[in-house]
């Protein structure tokens, strides 16, 4: 865990874009209209809601609105639920492009860099694997191209943007490494079953390798594997993680159906992917998972809670993502029952586990909402992790 860390301070290495005076100035003010947005702008909804939407919804429906649903149609046209939206809206496409612009910049410098000779972990692409269509069909929260696209031969450039813009989507709050998720994942692991020692460990749907390199300290002993679909960000975490002496071992893999042999994995851990997979998918995932891990071994999928725990009104707040962000699987994805999808997918139910797990990126305390809600990942300072012990 990294403590009191300046959280203007993400930690460079050698393939982190370089800034401007005035391209630094540019994604410090979109990270400020971010927090600005959550902490002061979003608020005012729930004054909204008490003031003039639940009254209306009330008197034409003859009930409080009292599901998700019910919220929607309550809160959906009112003019400050809309004003916040469509700044929040911005505040997204703001943050690409201040990113774009230094990547744009330093292009084919970064693609150089990236090809470090290995020393460490690996790096295997598949230039015939097929993009899934939940991944081809819509720019996943409005990232242009998404993870997978090259824009020339042996790109970088969505790595590079990718690793800057998490930093500033989540207002310095997951750590100067981006790490939290992964460490906050470890945390829980380490509490919970202090005797677990995974030899192989997999990280499903890696990106840049954020919340993948922590495992490398948490488990020096283990093998570390990381998968993703989409080869520019690959080959930005594999250049990425050399920078930092880590060992990797990454591939370009659809985590629904891997080349991995049955029983290789003690631990499979994804962060923030399961909400940007479909409803068939992730079932094909948790077979997967089931097919890939040894006995004992455990899947732990880390994401934010289920609108079952929140009150209909958070849940709406919280589901701003999955209509206004690119994110079409996220509602979805915030109904899963653990037991439930587990005895899908050939796992003991009784298995299953779900929990909340506190934040392990203390420093940003200070700075969270407290709150979990659309365009504020790390707000709520905890992560809700979820899944089952083979």
């Amino acid at each position: 865990m990294n403590m009191h860390v300046d959280l203007k301070s993400q930690l460079p290495h050698a393939v982190l874009p370089h800034t401007t005076a005035d391209e630094f100035a540019r994604q410090e003010f979109v990270k400020s209209l971010k927090f600005h947005l959550a902490s002061k702008v979003s608020v005012g909804n729930k004054d909204a809601f008490e003031a003039r939407a639940k009254p209306r919804f009330e008197k034409e429906a003859g009930h409080e609105p009292a599901t998700l649903a019910d919220m929607r149609k309550a809160m959906g046209g009112d003019p400050y639920f809309r004003f916040w939206s469509a700044l929040q809206r911005n505040s997204q496409e703001m943050m690409w492009k201040s990113v774009q612009l230094p990547v744009e910049r330093q292009h084919a410098e970064l693609i150089e860099q990236s090809k470090t000779a290995t020393t460490k972990g690996s790096l295997h692409l598949d230039p015939e694997l097929e993009i899934p269509r939940y991944h081809r069909s819509v720019d996943i929260h409005c990232m242009p191209g998404g993870y997978h696209t090259d824009f020339v031969a042996e790109d970088v450039a969505n790595g590079a943007i990718y690793d800057r813009a998490v930093y500033i989507y989540a207002m310095g709050r997951m750590g100067p490494e981006n790490s939290d998720i992964g460490d906050t994942t470890i945390a829980y692991l380490k509490q919970n079953y202090p005797d677990f020692a995974p030899r192989r460990i997999l990280d499903m749907g890696c990106t840049v390798g954020h919340s993948t390199l922590p495992y490398c300290d948490a488990w020096p002993d283990a093998e570390v594997y990381a998968i993703d679909v989409g080869a520019p960000v690959l080959r930005y975490a594999h250049a990425r993680a050399e920078s930092l002496g880590k060992t990797v071992h990454f591939s370009q893999q659809n985590a629904e159906h891997t080349d991995f042999p049955d029983g290789h994995f003690d631990l499979i851990v994804s962060h923030i992917l399961v909400h940007e997979t479909s409803h068939t998918a992730i079932r094909r995932i948790m077979r997967e998972c089931h097919r890939l891990l040894s006995p004992g071994g455990m899947v732990v999928h880390a994401e934010t809670p289920p609108y079952r725990d929140l009150p209909a009104y958070d849940a709406f707040m919280l589901d701003w993502d999955t209509r206004n962000n690119n994110e079409p699987y996220w509602g979805a994805s915030h109904e899963l029952v653990a037991a439930e999808i587990a005895a899908e997918t050939g796992f003991d139910p009784s298995h299953a586990f779900e929990a909340y797990q506190p934040s392990a990126f203390e420093a940003a305390e200070a700075k969270r909402t407290k709150v979990f809600q659309g365009g504020d990942f790390g707000g709520g300072g905890a992560w809700w992790v979820w899944g089952v012990r083979k």
